[in-house]
């Protein structure tokens, strides 16, 4: 009587379930197959502490998806970090709705995080997240949720944390600068954003710093290059140094050599 009461009224129905990872499998799709028979919109799976795992989730929904015909919905905790995996073979298995919220804030440790979701759904298929989401948006919401609960975007947040798309380590930055996918498994142009390069550091590779020359304009061998790279490492191990420091390597040893060249042009 209630489930046609509140669908005459024009609104759409969902029953849910608590804790489903952890109630007895038969009572679960017993009630489920009624309430489908019934007439609800959709009917939802809650992981609600956290305790399942990624095979757990799609065999539970895969499961749910042949008793039932109505739209199907998983709700992820975090507790156990497995709400994107799990999330996302929830989709697998049939499911058709997933709860996320922005940054993950939720109860506890929090639910799905959209972000990382997005990121997981990408890998799989990035034309069609390209075409169906406008993924620029995303740091804008994470930042403005952010300050209004005043908290900080972790640095190693999914996608928009400061440290996503930076490179340090020399082998790695060459890669990247040869090819990004080597260590990108998502463009960060296609989310408004940009990679960087760290190159003030003792790690740094000479390509990194050739690069970073470049970027400036100025003309260097390779040969004057690694001397910079050498000096920068050994600067690096005294004391933390700013990408303004190695700046200025750049272009004293760049004015070093346009003065010799000069000496060595007077007759």
């Amino acid at each position: 009587q209630v489930i046609d009461f509140v669908k005459s009224q024009g609104l759409e129905v969902r029953f849910s379930s608590e804790d489903s990872f952890r109630s007895d499998l038969v009572d679960l799709l017993t009630i489920y197959r009624e309430v489908d028979k019934i007439g609800v919109n959709r009917v939802g799976i809650a992981d609600t502490v956290g305790v399942a795992n990624p095979r757990q989730v799609y065999e539970l929904v895969h499961t749910l998806r042949g008793v039932v015909k109505c739209d199907i919905e998983f709700h992820g905790h975090n507790d156990t970090g497995c709400a994107v995996a799990n999330a996302f073979c929830a989709l697998e298995a049939g499911a058709t709705h997933v709860d996320t919220s922005v940054l993950g804030i939720g109860e506890r440790n929090g639910i799905t995080p959209l972000g990382g979701l997005v990121a997981r759904m990408y890998t799989h298929n990035p034309d069609e997240i390209r075409r169906r989401y406008n993924l620029p948006l995303l740091r804008e919401v994470e930042n403005y949720v952010a300050g209004l609960v005043q908290v900080d975007v972790p640095f190693n947040n999914y996608i928009t944390g400061y440290t996503a798309f930076t490179h340090k380590a020399g082998i790695h930055a060459k890669a990247i600068l040869n090819n990004p996918s080597t260590y990108e498994i998502l463009d960060p142009a296609d989310f408004g954003l940009t990679r960087y390069i760290h190159v003030a550091h003792r790690l740094t590779g000479w390509n990194a710093i050739k690069q970073r020359a470049e970027q400036l304009q100025l003309t260097l061998s390779d040969d004057a290059i690694k001397k910079i790279t050498a000096q920068i490492k050994v600067l690096a191990d005294q004391r933390s140094l700013s990408l303004e420091d190695v700046d200025v390597l750049l272009r004293a040893y760049h004015a070093e050599n346009i003065t010799s060249d000069l000496l060595e042009a007077v007759p």
